[in-house]
């Protein structure tokens, strides 16, 4: 009976992986041409306990190959109890051409990042709001591609890429593999016309559509989802108007964790969003997800106890190993422009992983910047 469960599930996750990768295909790179900047933005960067990672964000942003009077910096300190306020201080003295703001986190709800967006939001002077994280770079042309993507679409809300600047470990390249696979699945889905997904540290959108849309209002009780939920709340109404980046110079690198602990709490926070997904394609792909990585842990135990033939297991694992190479090999292409192999480590050891965070996800709380968040 599990063989025919595992076959049943292994059918339709290859299906939603293929029609991803057929969405990937459907999106088409923007080519940057020459007209001159005129869209005004609001860089917002909410902050706790970033003294380490924060120079090198403000670096790249004072990099920026954009008109310094086309955007200003509002930064949030969601009450760090380090040196980050300091850091920002040095670099403000130093780059006195653009325009910044310090303002301290008002605690309004169960999210400490959707409150310090909601309370950068009022101040704000520039037409376009982005977020990013504090341990971002940004590329040099950054707001140069947007504002020109901008210029040529009938856009309001833009998603852009997230990938990890990472060391040469297998515990860097795991998690890069991982966020591969949900670049992927965010390309895709906008390709098939059924996007989900988006990442806060490359998020953009215009302050009418944010007030018009309510803002963050009737999702502040998850501390996650500042992104994802404003997507589809903006997508109930205003599809049109929300639409997808697709430029290397776009593309936000960010940093991968170095511990276990931290990239578990990490994931459980990401995969805690699911339970909010609005749409049924969301719903069910995130459904079969689990149950494909739940069934092969299983039936991996079931085969080690001679329950189970070994050839039903193998034929299962190679066909999804083979789908997910294909989703990934694209978002690689894409986003790294490098080298990829084989990751059949990562692969034998991501049902593991994907099992236990999203069943955690369902029950458990989290930790995040030294506080705990429930269920």
């Amino acid at each position: 009976m599990i063989e025919i469960t595992l076959y049943l599930i292994l059918a339709v996750y290859a299906a939603f992986i293929l029609q991803l990768i057929f969405g990937f295909y459907k999106v088409k790179s923007f080519v940057r041409t020459d007209e001159k900047p005129k869209t005004t933005f609001s860089i917002i960067v909410p902050f706790r306990n970033e003294e380490k990672n924060l120079p090198k964000l403000l670096k790249s942003i004072s990099n920026l190959n954009y008109p310094k009077e086309l955007f200003e910096i509002i930064m949030v300190d969601d009450f760090s109890t380090d040196a980050s306020e300091r850091v920002y201080i040095k670099w403000r003295m130093e780059n006195g051409l653009i325009e910044t703001t310090l303002l301290e986190n008002l605690r309004l709800s169960n999210s400490p990042k959707k409150d310090a967006i909601s309370r950068a939001v009022p101040i704000i002077k520039h037409e376009w709001i982005i977020t990013t994280d504090a341990d971002c770079i940004v590329n040099k042309n950054w707001l140069l591609t947007l504002d020109n993507f901008i210029q040529k679409n009938n856009a309001e809300m833009v998603v852009g890429a997230v990938v990890y600047k990472t060391r040469n470990n297998w515990f860097h390249q795991f998690q890069q593999l991982d966020l591969l696979s949900l670049q992927g699945t965010t390309i895709g889905s906008f390709g098939i016309g059924k996007p989900f997904m988006c990442n806060g540290a490359n998020f953009a959108y215009t302050k009418k559509l944010f007030n018009a849309i309510g803002g963050f209002g009737g999702n502040n009780k998850m501390a996650s989802g500042d992104d994802v939920f404003l997507l589809q709340k903006a997508l109930k109404n205003h599809s049109d108007k929300v639409q997808y980046l697709k430029n290397t110079d776009a593309i936000v690198k960010t940093k991968p964790e170095n511990n276990l602990y931290k990239l578990f709490m990490q994931r459980v926070r990401w995969a805690s969003k699911t339970t909010g997904y609005s749409g049924y394609y969301s719903k069910s792909l995130a459904v079969v997800v689990l149950a494909m990585n739940a069934l092969l842990v299983a039936s991996f135990g079931l085969q080690v106890s001679g329950f189970m033939d070994w050839k039903t297991l193998l034929i299962a694992f190679v066909i999804k190993y083979f789908v997910d190479y294909l989703l990934l090999l694209k978002s690689n292409q894409y986003l790294r422009k490098g080298n990829f192999i084989f990751p059949l480590a990562s692969s034998l050891v991501y049902p593991f992983f994907c099992s236990l965070v999203g069943i955690y996800s369902l029950f458990g709380g989290f930790t995040w910047k030294g506080r705990n968040f429930k269920k």
